[in-house]
């Protein structure tokens, strides 16, 4: 101490500067490491419509969205019946030479997006259709435009870019070949072949 009281006043400051530095200078702790989520049901040969119940994980490719359920009255009906036309996730419609999602197409697609949680294994392409009105390259590009509202939405939501891929069959492939207001709104649309 003595050795201390006879020393320079900005030697004193070197010191306690080198000392605060030392103090500080230690790398920075990783993060603590969690548990890895249970891994995702075995796929069966039918329709799983089952949702997790537990809370929703905000890994990667899903965020929780607010006063949503995880378990709504609603989803096997709706998923029973788009199983049918080949997809477990339902068809979201458009209004005529419009890629403009409807209140309806939203609510549809935030119910993918809880399906599509629970299933992570899960890779979808999102197909634009048309009808059959208007020239084939004018199709092509609303078709490509109408997947691609969809995979805004749904990445909006939270679920993966790398999950998600999109084609436009423009009016190549209608769903109704009927030259009506019924069959053309079939048409427009937006489906969802799912694959693993």
């Amino acid at each position: 101490m003595s050795l201390l009281r006879h020393r320079h006043p900005a030697s004193l400051l070197v010191l306690a500067a080198c000392l605060s530095l030392a103090a500080c200078g230690g790398k920075k702790r990783p993060p603590a490491l969690t548990a890895a989520p249970p891994p995702p049901p075995p796929a069966g040969s039918g329709l799983d419509d089952t949702l997790p119940t537990q809370p929703i994980d905000e890994g990667p490719d899903v965020v929780a969205m607010e006063g949503e359920s995880a378990a709504g009255s609603d989803l096997e009906s709706d998923y029973a019946s788009a199983y049918e036309q080949g997809s477990p996730l339902a068809d979201v419609q458009f209004a005529y030479d419009s890629s403009a999602l409807t209140e309806a197409a939203r609510a549809t697609l935030e119910k993918h997006a809880l399906w599509l949680q629970g299933r992570r294994d899960v890779r979808v392409t999102i197909e634009g259709h048309c009808d059959q009105r208007g020239t084939t390259e004018y199709n092509l590009a609303l078709g490509e435009q109408r997947a691609r509202a969809v995979w805004d939405y749904l990445v909006g939501l939270g679920v993966a870019p790398e999950r998600l891929r999109t084609v436009s069959y423009g009016k190549e492939q209608p769903l109704d070949p009927s030259e009506n207001e019924a069959a053309y709104a079939k048409n427009r649309r937006a489906h969802f072949s799912v694959s693993q």
